[in-house]
């Protein structure tokens, strides 16, 4: 199947109101508005979680309308879910309610609601691509603190913003090298630079990744509240 994208602009015209998604659209046209409400940033952490899905060099270059193209093709009748299981990790609930994807039930009764970090929900991306599985909640089976998921980080990492590179030399204890080339391979991404930092240090720290553990290293730093308020709710 070639790439339909040169021809996806023309056809899609303008964006849809929520009004209009839901029985009259066709399934590009909901793809291409739900990629078109995202912010620049959010676009780039979606492409993020499809680096292991999707070929690289199609994908990192990729605008939305190509974007779309290529979920429709690697995806073929399961594109939807892919996406929404996405927009729970970003987290965007509320563009699952807006445009009525699978699991709307579900993300309409917590409306609002960051995504949280317990136990996968159905729909998860690694589940619908047929990717590796997240850390377990708890995976010793003992009830202990359970490893920090990727999603928690990522959670994170969206409250540190530009502080990003300072926590990881003072606080964490990562090479400033690495840090320098975590930035340039992520260039204007400060949410996904954060996310790649605290993914090195998870891996460092392999079974001790846990929250508790994570609050600790970050208190000397002057932080936003909110970031130690997220990991005690971790």
């Amino acid at each position: 199947m070639g790439d339909p994208s040169p021809e996806l602009g023309p056809q899609l015209g303008p964006p849809l109101s929520p009004q209009r998604c839901p029985a009259a659209a066709t399934e590009r046209e909901v793809l291409l508005a739900v990629q078109r409400a995202l912010s620049e940033e959010q676009f780039q952490t979606f492409k993020y979680f499809l680096e292991e899905r999707l070929p690289l060099s199609r994908l990192q270059p990729a605008t939305r309308p190509e974007l779309c193209a290529m979920l429709l093709q690697h995806f073929p009748g399961r594109a939807l879910h892919v996406v929404a299981a996405i927009l729970r990790l970003l987290p965007r609930r509320d563009l699952i309610a807006r445009y009525r994807l699978p699991g709307e039930d579900a993300a309409a009764a917590v409306p609002g609601e960051v995504a949280g970090s317990g136990s996968r929900e159905a729909g998860d991306p690694r589940d619908v691509a047929g990717g590796s599985p997240d850390v377990a909640a708890d995976p010793a089976g003992c009830g202990g603190d359970r490893l920090l998921s990727e999603r928690d980080l990522l959670r994170v990492a969206q409250l540190l913003g530009h502080e990003w590179q300072e926590v990881g030399v003072l606080c964490l204890g990562l090479r400033r090298c690495l840090l320098e080339q975590i930035r340039e391979n992520n260039p204007h991404r400060t949410a996904l630079c954060g996310f790649e930092m605290l993914r090195e240090w998870r891996r460092r720290e392999g079974a001790a990744a846990t929250a508790p553990r994570l609050r600790e290293c970050l208190r000397p730093a002057r932080l936003d509240p909110e970031v130690f308020a997220l990991l005690q709710q971790l």
